[in-house]
């Protein structure tokens, strides 16, 4: 995807593009208002798409627990996630987010930024110190309790991938499978965990591993260009060419 946005007030102009595969954004200054001269000169500054960094720290995080959802090879506790949450799809994602920023693209800042704060957020679930679920099994409690907690968090999850869908729907074929099938993972753990239902938890899994893989494929795309690479692989933009 490429877009334009300009500031009138601070007189620059953001290019970005995502799906030709070019490793770097560019910022040139321009005057702010249209015919006031060309005697400042344009300051030009590169820098490189934090895009792929942020997929692919949520891609290996998310395929990671979704083998574990699925219950391979009996695989059923989720704490070897915590270093992966805590520090690749958590921090390194969250840092992805925050270069979203500074090259002027608000889709890709908050999208990415939010699923690092939902890595961290998770992780603070799982570490067994904090105990998370420890106040709702207390004076008598039970564990259902705490599970039904957990499903509100991820129906929250579910609603803002949903937002982040529509966002994508005239961005490329890609982001929209990696959206839609994230959000059906949301959806079906959250239910899951609501229902206290193994077949749905596993559904996740299923949706989880094909929008990590999705993650993975929309990094490659953005990464791979006929500076480095002998092929390209498409994302099928769904933009209007510019006439």
């Amino acid at each position: 995807m490429s877009t334009v946005t300009s500031d009138a007030e601070k007189g620059t102009r953001h290019h970005h593009d995502y799906t030709s595969g070019s490793p770097t954004h560019t910022a040139t200054a321009v005057p702010a208002v249209a015919g006031a001269g060309t005697a400042a000169a344009a300051v030009n500054r590169q820098f490189a798409n934090p895009g792929p960094l942020g997929l692919c720290a949520f891609a290996l995080t998310t395929f990671v627990l979704s083998l574990i959802n699925l219950q391979t090879r009996s695989v059923t506790i989720p704490n070897i996630v915590i270093g992966l949450a805590f520090f690749y799809g958590g921090l390194v994602q969250l840092l992805a987010g925050i270069g979203e920023f500074f090259v002027g693209n608000t889709f890709g800042a908050t999208a990415l930024s939010s699923y690092g704060g939902f890595w961290l957020s998770y992780a603070a679930i799982l570490v067994p110190s904090f105990n998370s679920a420890a106040p709702y099994t207390a004076n008598g409690g039970s564990a259902t309790e705490f599970k039904t907690a957990v499903s509100f968090f991820l129906f929250g999850w579910f609603i803002f991938t949903f937002l982040m869908l529509v966002a994508v729907l005239r961005h490329s074929i890609a982001f929209i499978f990696l959206f839609t099938t994230l959000d059906m993972a949301f959806l079906m753990l959250a239910l899951g965990e609501y229902l206290a239902k193994e077949a749905l938890i596993k559904a996740g899994g299923v949706f989880g591993l094909l929008a990590a893989f999705a993650a993975w494929y929309c990094a490659m795309a953005q990464m791979l260009n006929r500076d480095n690479s002998f092929f390209t692989i498409p994302t099928v933009s769904l933009q209007k060419k510019a006439i």
